[in-house]
């Protein structure tokens, strides 16, 4: 009977300890509340220009700023459109987009540059021989038909005594690029870091012409974060709190390709596993680079792109660049 005893008040005292260890879920509920809810819109399905984002929150980065984040694919409207109203407090976009904006009245900033320098291009078949601007003379384009890829164009074109005009644009919409250059098209405008590592992969040999070698002004900030001029004036500390994880994110993506790309993976399985471990291994050296920290964005590039745009009369008016951008919420 005294083990008996014995035994029962040790069960006891152990239930009482792993009461007090265990929160009661009344607990649990007030700690969720405690984390503030954020939105993030992307600007195109997954890829590895937004691991960042995703190891910040699988590993648990914006949960220790107090944030509880959401990641979400862009949906009609446009990202800049809905993070400019507050339907996302933060969202992936571009220089040009943001630009753009900005002329148009509308009040998004930039916050980060995801990868400092322009790793978009002009890709074309091997067999062609496209190796210079000029060469794109006679030849079929494949875009979307925006005045910006004319104006492109005509700038790369002239800095090589060709001729714009000569060139077929061929509106593909959202044709996969390997389908149109086998069938529909000579060339088209893709970023390396994804569709030409996916030719490498397949093995089709391209020709493959980085815009920022072509022309001054179009080594410009793509993609970049963003946020709205209303939560930066209300809230900044949100964007401080969201700035310090979505950089340790990408500094792990820098450190740790390989693991960044699995969380990529368990994130949007429907991705290529192999492309993706290629593409990150790239982009590794691609986010930074000679940046002195990631996300780090120079007035110079801004003026000089906005510039550009105005003379190309892709905006209605000119923008004030330093509104365009901050780095006041990266870390130091």
């Amino acid at each position: 009977m005294k083990k008996i005893g014995l035994l029962l008040t040790t069960f006891l005292f152990l239930v009482s300890l792993g009461c007090a260890k265990e929160p009661a879920p009344e607990s649990k509920a007030q700690d969720e509340k405690k984390l503030e809810k954020v939105t993030v819109m992307l600007d195109w399905v997954p890829n590895t220009n937004h691991t960042g984002l995703y190891v910040a929150k699988d590993k648990g980065y914006f949960k220790e700023q107090g944030l509880e984040v959401e990641i979400i694919q862009p949906s009609e409207g446009g990202t800049s459109q809905l993070v400019a109203t507050g339907k996302a407090q933060f969202g992936v976009s571009y220089q040009e987009d943001v630009t753009m904006a900005r002329a148009n009245g509308i009040p998004v900033v930039s916050i980060a540059a995801v990868i400092q320098h322009n790793t978009s291009g002009f890709a074309s078949k091997k067999e062609l021989h496209i190796q210079r601007p000029k060469d794109l003379e006679g030849k079929r384009y494949g875009g979307w038909g925006s005045p910006t890829e004319e104006a492109v164009l005509a700038a790369v074109l002239d800095q090589d005594n060709g001729d714009a005009a000569q060139i077929k644009n061929i509106n593909i919409g959202t044709t996969d690029f390997f389908t149109a250059i086998q069938r529909d098209i000579d060339f088209a405008w893709i970023y390396y870091g994804w569709d030409g590592l996916e030719a490498e992969r397949r093995n089709i040999p391209l020709n493959f012409m980085l815009l920022k070698d072509l022309h001054p002004a179009l080594d410009y900030y793509t993609p970049v974060l963003i946020t709205n001029e209303k939560l930066i004036a209300e809230k900044p500390e949100l964007a401080q709190k969201f700035m310090a994880a979505v950089a340790q994110g990408y500094g792990y993506c820098i450190e740790h390709p390989q693991e960044a790309a699995e969380v990529l993976l368990q994130n949007a399985p429907e991705t290529n596993r192999e492309l993706a471990l290629k593409s990150q291994q790239w982009l590794a050296d691609q986010y930074q680079a000679d940046a002195p920290r990631w996300g780090e964005q120079k007035k110079e590039i801004w003026q000089r792109y906005a510039d550009w745009m105005l003379q190309q009369k892709l905006l209605p008016q000119a923008v004030d660049v330093d509104k365009a951008f901050t780095n006041q919420f990266l870390p130091q």
